[in-house]
């Protein structure tokens, strides 16, 4: 039986060969997605759909004999149920009439709807791409924080020499204003002493002309005297 004689045999129960081709498209597609994406779709009494990773290995071509090494891969796997192992080996007996009875499904299986496989296949792929989106992240960030560092660490470095550079030419200014400091003090002390000198020179000019004025008198006072006693004398 192929997909077209599947879709005829059910298309009398599913309202025709139409409805019967999308119910076979959208019950085959729900299970080819969910065993892609990793998920294991069992239906109770019928069988399970499963992804299986096969490691690396060695084989052999059947023409030749060659050994040749194959790659790792996946490859799906179905498993018949006991229901439908014990239809097939002959010890349970087709139904004359009707369909084959089985046990109901647990959730997530084909039985308690597709949609929900679907949904829950397309939320495991979001969840894949976020982790994958933030593995990429992880070195892009690291990056940035050796740069932020590498920066940090460069201005550092140039803040602590235009110190150390600075230093030195504080040194100097400060010494060239210890020095401006001294030599104006010196000059203020010159310029006061000069003051008190000419205050001084002012003050004895006075007295000294007053004493000169006083002692001249006295010397014609003298002067006078002799000239008396010299002109007795002569009498």
């Amino acid at each position: 039986m192929n997909k077209a004689q599947l879709v005829e045999a059910i298309a009398d129960k599913m309202g025709g060969r139409q409805q019967a081709a999308e119910a076979v498209d959208h019950v085959l597609d729900a299970i080819v997605r969910a065993v892609v994406a990793g998920d294991r779709v069992s239906v109770t009494g019928f069988g399970s759909f499963e992804k299986v990773d096969r490691p690396a290995r060695y084989a052999r071509n059947p023409q030749t004999g060659e050994r040749v090494r194959v790659k790792k891969t996946s490859v799906p796997r179905f498993r018949a149920g006991q229901g439908f192992k014990d239809l097939v080996s002959g010890s349970k007996k087709l139904p004359k009439g009707g369909e084959v009875s089985v046990k109901k499904a647990p959730k997530g299986s084909l039985t308690g709807g597709a949609s929900a496989t679907v949904k829950k296949a397309a939320a495991k792929k979001a969840t894949t791409a976020k982790k994958a989106a933030a593995k990429k992240a992880a070195p892009v960030k690291k990056a940035t924080t050796a740069a932020a560092k590498k920066t940090t660490a460069a201005a550092k470095k140039a803040t602590t020499a235009a110190a150390k550079k600075a230093t030195p030419a504080k040194k100097a200014t400060t010494g060239a204003a210890k020095k401006t400091t001294t030599a104006a003090k010196k000059t203020t002390t010159a310029a006061t002493a000069k003051k008190a000198t000419k205050a001084t020179a002012k003050k004895t000019a006075p007295a000294a002309k007053k004493a000169t004025a006083t002692k001249a008198p006295a010397k014609k006072t003298t002067a006078r005297k002799t000239t008396a006693k010299k002109t007795a004398a002569k009498k």
